[in-house]
């Protein structure tokens, strides 16, 4: 899952980065509203955390240009205790939530977790296809009820893959979706190959049907 922290603190958003990378999560951080958004025109995101007050512009306006755009990445409102207005202005402008400062990151967290799932999961922790179950809380997959260990980023192209199920995937959205500003650049394909192939063995080899296709020329598809 892939997090965009808009945050001009910059201690604040080293704090939100290294909690949320122990949580699996793979962050980018935009330090001001032009960052944010190009950021927002050129990418996806799983749940954007998104400061207000920032030194070249108001956050509302990024979140403006979301909707405008009719981009479904989920978005929580970070914002001071005392800006109540801007806070019902975001709500209605679209925002799925919001949490005012200061916080606990674990109840920010808990937040990411929910939008996701409202957003990409129809609300559900558990993910069931066929033989298959993705447990997006603890981050499990099982096949016939028998575990099937993956790391990370094994994990995380599972969870994308089967969030767009029946549709082709390009190498470059997929690269794009594992990578982030801290993460390994993907200069060339290899890794991406090398992450399907280990996904898919591994799957296979606890039972699971062969969901997973190369379309050639295009990428991959999820395919039930």
């Amino acid at each position: 899952m892939k997090i965009l922290i808009v945050e001009d603190e910059r201690e604040l958003s080293k704090s939100m980065v290294t909690y949320l990378k122990a949580e699996s999560y793979t962050c980018e951080v935009a330090p001001d509203f032009h960052s944010a958004l190009q950021k927002v025109e050129s990418f996806d995101y799983d749940c954007i955390l998104l400061d207000i007050s920032l030194p070249d512009g108001n956050g509302l306006t990024v979140l403006q240009e979301l909707k405008a755009n009719k981009k479904t990445d989920g978005v929580i409102i970070i914002s001071a205790k005392n800006s109540i207005d801007d806070r019902i202005r975001g709500l209605n402008l679209g925002a799925d939530d919001y949490v005012a400062k200061p916080f606990h990151l674990s109840e920010l967290s808990a937040r990411i977790a929910a939008v996701i799932r409202r957003r990409r999961f129809d609300g559900n922790k558990v993910i069931v296809l066929n033989e298959l179950t993705i447990d997006t809380v603890a981050k499990s997959v099982m096949v016939d009820n028998n575990p099937v260990e993956l790391t990370r980023k094994e994990y995380d192209l599972l969870l994308y893959l089967t969030i767009n199920k029946n549709r082709v995937i390009s190498k470059n959205a997929i690269a794009e979706h594992l990578s982030g500003d801290d993460s390994e650049v993907y200069d060339n394909f290899d890794v991406i190959y090398a992450h399907i192939k280990n996904l898919k063995r591994k799957l296979t080899v606890a039972g699971c049907e062969d969901y997973i296709k190369s379309v050639y020329g295009m990428g991959y598809k999820f395919s039930i």
